[in-house]
Order: C-alpha cells, then structure tokens, then sequence
C-alpha cells in the first residue's frame, strides 16, 4: 500500500519541512498545493528537513482542482477537526486502488469548507480538547495519521527492528 501526504496551501517552512523528514522516514510521497507560503528554497524549511528533502518524492499541484483531478478516484482522507469519524476508526490497511492519500489543510484555516461538505464520508479527525486547544500542529498531525495508517499496514516496507549504527556504542549499552 502506498500513502501520501498532501498539504493544501501550507503557510509554514518549519512544518513541511518536519512532514518531509516524516516522508523520508516512510517512504511517503509529498504533495504540496500550491500557492505555499514559502518558497521551497527557504532556510527553515531546508532547516527542519535537514538532508532528507532530497529523499523525499515531491510532487506540485497549482491548485485544489489540479491535486483532485491527480487523485482521480483514489481514497483520498480529508483531516479535519471538524470530522464525525476519528481517523483510527478508517479500514486504512487495504482498498482496491492500492494507495491512499491523506489532505491536510493551511495552518490558519484549515480546508475549504465546501470540500469538506462535498466528502464528508471521507473527512477523518484526530480526538482532542478543543476548549483549550483550537487545534494540534499540523506536523505532528500528520505524523499521527500516516503512522496510524502504516501500524494498520504492519509497517510494510519500513525496517521495524532497529539496528544500532555505532556497534561501539551498542556494546557499551549491551545491545
């Protein structure tokens, strides 16, 4: 199963650039909507992604209509907190197409609430208290979901036992 990650108009250099470490780190293609708020030259961005943007497989779309047509009839999952269904609740292991995608919104106002009404079966959230949280922070949100999606997946193709580099240092710690 191959997932993505898309952000719809991201504001922030520092969250993309955490989403993309989190993409090296899955093997999770990256889509980014434009317009950014950012440009993909900046330091915070390059920054918070250190050397793994050039890991990741990034693709840009010129609009929401240009990333729709993309996805064509492929599962796409709106992340919103406006959603009925809690996103560990989504069947997220398996579906005919092979691959899935998960859209996230701007950091200021989130998606197009018009979208959200036109795929509110496909809307997912992630519990919270929001009478003293308007909302969590968009990379921490997605690194939520996808890894939701790939324990559902049983970690395919990710290394789930880790091997410690330095073997100095493993022996000092009996591993």
């Amino acid at each position: 199963m191959k997932n993505h990650i898309a952000l719809y108009q991201p504001l922030m250099p520092a969250n993309t650039g955490n989403i993309s470490r989190t993409c090296a780190a899955t093997n999770t293609p990256l889509h980014l909507i434009k317009p950014l708020g950012f440009s993909t030259d900046d330091k915070m961005l390059k920054r918070a992604g250190l050397d793994y943007w050039e890991h990741v497989e990034v693709h840009y779309h010129e609009s929401l209509e240009d990333f729709l047509a993309f996805v064509g009839e492929r599962p796409l999952y709106l992340i919103t907190k406006f959603a009925p269904r809690i996103y560990c609740q989504a069947d997220l292991a398996q579906n005919s197409a092979g691959e899935q995608f998960f859209l996230f919104g701007k950091e200021t106002t989130g998606l197009p609430a018009d979208l959200m009404e036109e795929r509110k079966a496909d809307c997912l959230r992630i519990p919270m208290n929001d009478q003293h949280v308007r909302s969590l922070n968009l990379s921490n949100t997605a690194n939520i979901v996808i890894y939701e999606a790939l324990r559902q997946q049983a970690f395919e193709g990710l290394d789930v036992t880790h091997h410690y580099r330095d073997t100095d240092k493993a022996r000092d710690l009996n591993w």
